[in-house]
């Protein structure tokens, strides 16, 4: 009797599917895949969490504050955002050749690598043009630990809670450029390589950060700009309720050059205006004792006008208001304020990352199974992923292919950031 597995065809290829894909995860791992559920059709492809609040607190001499006012209750929300499919499909003619030989896993593992690599990439390229922070010169290599220590300083300096996880995400030549200094690197289980998340570990902790290492840091180039210095032609607006939703902020800048492209990733920093704690609402300074700059980074790309002029969105809104409650900047923006690109022109970067662990989060879809053989399985945090075996009766084809659909979200700008060498 001639064999009859195809009705097991499709577990075992997910089975498979699913062993390599998880070996393969790096960035995927260092942020909550918990905090969105529920992504789908329902709901028009969004859900969204609610932003936790932040409140004042008052000094008085005997505990009145009948003066002083109350906090406001504002509440936000980030909504996270279904990106584009991923996926990887092959044709497959020996099927049950490969299974009867046991080669299912050399056929596969090359499948789930290229999988998650896209998967990170993207996710990676999302978290680069929607973080707030950034130490370094964009472009200056990082080659010292104290590069990396910088990091986490100024999250601490900007008062991000160091209580949880915090990652600093690095290209793969860091750890070539650090190498003197490798007594800080760390091992894996038992000294032995497994995994990529294993193979990954540089440090444990570096300035309150974990270190590691990976491939799907992409990269980015900057736009063609004759004058990369211009100015705010307004105020933006610089209320917490107007930023609350999306923590971004709409900057309507002039006197750029004509006909230039502000590129996505991008770092753009205000002369005299300076960051706040987010803990003690205080004018925040830098290891050189002065102020630090507001920045933020440019999160889609903007052409602007004959005459220099366009509409940057900035990840990280500088708020200010007169109450102080939600304040991240010493003073509102205001017309005429210089506005500096410090990415020089049509150059391609590769900044290295540095966030904590709930500054994003990341949903998959559980996509409607196909009329086929098919499957749906997820990793243990939630990553959820198609399978489906079909075939092409005018060519006597048998396929199968590998679905992915994710979400993302930002939960705060200004938990993450950019990191170049200092």
């Amino acid at each position: 009797m001639a064999n009859n597995t195809g009705s097991n065809y499709t577990e075992k290829l997910a089975k498979k599917f699913l062993a390599s894909f998880e070996s393969s995860r790096v960035v995927t791992k260092t942020v909550d895949t918990q905090l969105i559920s529920d992504v789908g059709p329902s709901n028009g492809g969004s859900v969204s969490v609610k932003r936790p609040h932040d409140y004042l607190a008052y000094r008085s001499a005997g505990g009145d504050i009948s003066g002083s006012g109350s906090s406001d209750i504002i509440a936000g929300k980030a909504t996270a955002v279904v990106q584009n499919y991923i996926t990887v499909a092959a044709n497959w003619s020996d099927l049950e050749e490969a299974l009867q030989l046991d080669q299912l896993d050399k056929i596969i593992a090359p499948m789930a690598t290229r999988a998650c690599t896209e998967l990170e990439t993207s996710l990676a390229a999302y978290m680069r043009n929607n973080c707030n922070l950034s130490i370094g010169t964009p472009g200056t290599a990082v080659d010292a630990w104290a590069d990396i220590a910088g990091a986490g300083s100024l999250m601490m300096a900007t008062g991000v809670p160091m209580d949880g996880t915090c990652y600093y995400v690095a290209d793969p030549y860091t750890s070539q450029n650090i190498a003197a200094a490798q007594s800080a690197l760390a091992a894996g289980p038992d000294g032995l390589v497994g995994t990529a998340w294993q193979r990954a570990q540089l440090s444990k902790d570096v300035g309150g950060l974990q270190v590691i290492t990976s491939n799907a840091l992409g990269s980015f180039t900057s736009g063609a700009n004759t004058d990369l210095a211009g100015a705010l032609t307004s105020a933006p607006t610089a209320t917490y309720v107007g930023a609350k939703d999306t923590m971004t902020q709409d900057w309507v800048v002039k006197n750029f050059g004509a006909n230039g492209v502000i590129a996505a990733g991008s770092i753009v920093e205000v002369t005299g205006k300076f960051r706040m704690n987010q803990a003690t609402r205080l004018q925040m300074t830098g290891p050189d004792g002065a102020g630090v700059k507001f920045r933020g980074v440019v999160t889609a790309d903007v052409t602007l006008s004959g005459t220099g002029t366009g509409t940057i969105n900035v990840a990280g809104a500088a708020i200010y208001e007169a109450s102080g409650q939600y304040n991240t900047v010493n003073a509102a923006l205001a017309t005429d304020d210089v506005v500096t690109v410090l990415n020089a022109t049509a150059t391609t970067y590769q900044p290295n990352l540095f966030y904590k662990r709930d500054a994003f989060g990341m949903a998959t879809v559980k996509l409607p199974k196909l009329y086929a053989t098919d499957t749906v399985f997820t990793t243990k945090d939630g990553i959820s992923i198609r399978c489906t075996k079909y075939a092409d009766g005018d060519t006597n084809t048998q396929k199968v292919r590998f679905d992915i659909l994710p979400a993302f979200a930002t939960f705060n700008p200004f938990f993450a950031g950019q990191g170049y060498g200092i």
